[in-house]
């Protein structure tokens, strides 16, 4: 390929709007191209790099006995409304009628395509396990799209699902595809992706992984520990705190004028917010009824955990004078007894709080919740923190980082087998749900994410086993005749040889190719020019910077060649 025939544009300047150093590359580097929000046109040079990608992943899912098939983007609504997400989920699925008025949507996942297209054929147990998987567009409305295509609304995605007669033999191959994972990414040149352990959400299940390439600009926030090898999303680690029962008082309603947050009570009555308690109000979705959940007063209180205990959705609560609630005052003798309350674990054992008194301009203190509301339940609502106990070492050594999520493994169990009505006949003669296991993996934000970890002020620096070529020439002064026919003799030894070339043979200036060569990525670049020649010399370099040659013209195929295989090799992949 030339670079003069190439579909592609470069800019100088980095267009507006643009949120994170990967996305500016890929939008200055003629890569993707906006078509509406959250919605990208591929160009040809990422649509190589998103093949080999798909190349990849599917050797990998081959290896373990994965079948490839494909479902429709999309599908009847009554598949959805079998499993009772049509209903469950709100806006990101995308819901429409077809011309007869029959409700459709656009697949965002395919667990009910998976268990639709099986249920019919495999109803013996001696046809288990199987593994079936698609690579596949999907949509999902995003409410907040950022990143180019760290996220979007329509995207590519591997995703997979195993059927299977008993949870141990799912744990057995759950643990497989977490290896294969592993192998994924260290092929696709990311080794830095980590595996952590995740809140389910809407997919349902009771274990599943996160697979998180760890960087600054990261949406998701990952608990880790210095000490061990603990590794969670912050929406499914634990917050563990080590409490001083401290002193029992008694309860004292004191005048605390204005004095509505945690900042401000600790101030005027000189405490620690340790010695605090405090309210975070929501309304659940469906009926709008109050929930007051409480927790120490340094503490956040983390949203999904309290949404997967409640088994509901929540939104931030509009505090109303009819509602009973005292904004700013808010603790838990005194509550409307319609409101429903939550107790977080990091309360528990206190003897002395200061908290609301469900009145204006009123707290208690000497708050002793076992004495003042008898025998309650604590659960885990608040979010882990830095220095806060490690659930594996013991040690008080958790540290938070970023991360973006670039694939996610699921235990499902049977939570659709189950709602879909699919069987099979055991072999005691009885029938039975298979138990499913799920495996994803974004194809364009996992492209995305590799050039966020791999680049420079320049542009993207791409792993060989990925890269749109594998080695891009540059011909200084093409109209030369010997610049010219050596570039030409290059090109066709090397693409004879099975290695991806793009050359550059366009009548600009040095500057202008290098930069361009930059944005291009390619690993290996030979500078062909009339004095390198003159010399009897070519100039071979690595992207990278990791190798820079001056090789004899007579040896800089071999010498090119070598380095792609050994490169390649060393990911695990070929020519």
């Amino acid at each position: 390929m030339k670079v003069k025939n190439l579909v592609s544009k470069r800019y100088k300047e980095t267009p507006a709007d643009c949120q994170i150093a990967s996305q500016a590359l890929m939008m200055r580097g003629g890569y993707i191209k906006a078509v509406g929000n959250g919605i990208f046109t591929l160009f040809p040079v990422t649509k190589r790099i998103t093949s080999k990608i798909e190349k990849i992943i599917r050797e990998e899912m081959n290896r373990i006995d994965g079948q490839e098939l494909l479902f429709p983007v999309a599908m009847p609504a009554t598949l959805w409304q079998e499993s009772g997400r049509f209903d469950s989920i709100g806006s990101e699925l995308l819901r429409f009628q077809d011309r007869s008025g029959a409700d459709m949507v656009l697949g965002m996942t395919h667990e009910e395509a998976s268990v639709h297209f099986v249920r019919d054929v495999a109803d013996s147990y001696t046809q288990y396990p199987f593994m079936i998987y698609q690579i596949q567009t999907k949509f999902r409305d995003e409410p907040r799209c950022r990143g180019g295509l760290i996220r979007v609304r329509e995207f590519t995605m591997k995703d997979a699902y195993s059927f299977h007669t008993s949870q141990e033999d799912l744990e057995r191959y759950y643990q497989i595809c977490y290896d294969a994972y592993n192998r994924i990414f260290a092929r696709a040149g990311v080794p830095e992706v980590v595996a952590v352990a995740s809140d389910s959400g809407m997919m349902g299940g009771k274990v599943s992984h996160e697979y998180m390439l760890l960087t600054a600009v990261g949406e998701d926030t990952i608990v880790l520990c210095h000490d061990c090898d603990y590794r969670a999303n912050m929406e499914a680690a634990p917050c563990i705190v080590k409490n001083e029962a401290g002193e029992v008082a008694e309860l004292e309603k004191v005048a605390t004028p204005n004095v509505k947050t945690i900042e401000d009570l600790c101030a005027f009555l000189k405490i620690a917010p340790t010695a605090t308690c405090k309210a975070v109000v929501y309304q659940e979705n469906l009926t709008d009824k109050y929930v007051v959940a409480f927790l120490r007063g340094d503490l956040d209180i983390n949203e999904t955990k309290l949404r997967n205990y409640l088994k509901a959705e929540i939104h931030a609560a509009e505090i109303t004078p009819e509602c009973g609630l005292a904004a700013g005052f808010i603790g838990p003798k005194g509550l409307p007894k319609d409101v429903r309350v939550v107790y977080d674990a990091s309360l528990k054992g206190i003897n002395w709080f200061a908290t609301g008194a469900n009145e204006a301009d009123m707290h208690y203190t000497g708050f002793n919740i076992e004495r003042e509301m008898g025998k309650v339940e604590y659960v885990d609502v608040a979010k882990a923190y830095d220095g806060g106990i490690c659930p594996v070492c013991g040690k008080p050594s958790i540290y938070t980082s970023r991360g973006i999520e670039v694939g996610n493994i699921f235990q499902l169990g049977t939570k659709y087998t189950e709602s879909m009505g699919m069987t099979y006949v055991a072999q005691d003669g009885t029938l039975k749900n298979p138990i499913m296991g799920c495996y994803g993996i974004g194809v364009g934000r996992l492209a995305a994410s590799v050039c966020e970890a791999h680049r420079d002020d320049y542009g993207p620096i791409w792993p060989i086993s990925i890269a749109p070529w594998h080695v891009q020439i540059c011909s200084l002064r093409a109209d030369d005749a010997d610049v010219a026919a050596m570039s030409q003799k290059i090109y066709d030894e090397l693409t004879q040889k099975g290695v991806e070339v793009l050359w550059d043979d366009r009548p600009v200036s040095a500057g202008v190719m290098f930069s361009d060569a930059d944005l291009f990525g390619v690993p290996v670049r030979i500078v062909i020019s009339p004095k390198g020649l003159k010399n009897g010399t070519i100039e071979i370099s690595a992207r990278d910077k990791s190798m820079q040659e001056k090789k004899p013209v007579d040896e800089a195929v071999d010498f090119v060649y070598n380095y792609v295989v050994d490169e390649l090799a060393k990911l695990e992949c070929k020519l």
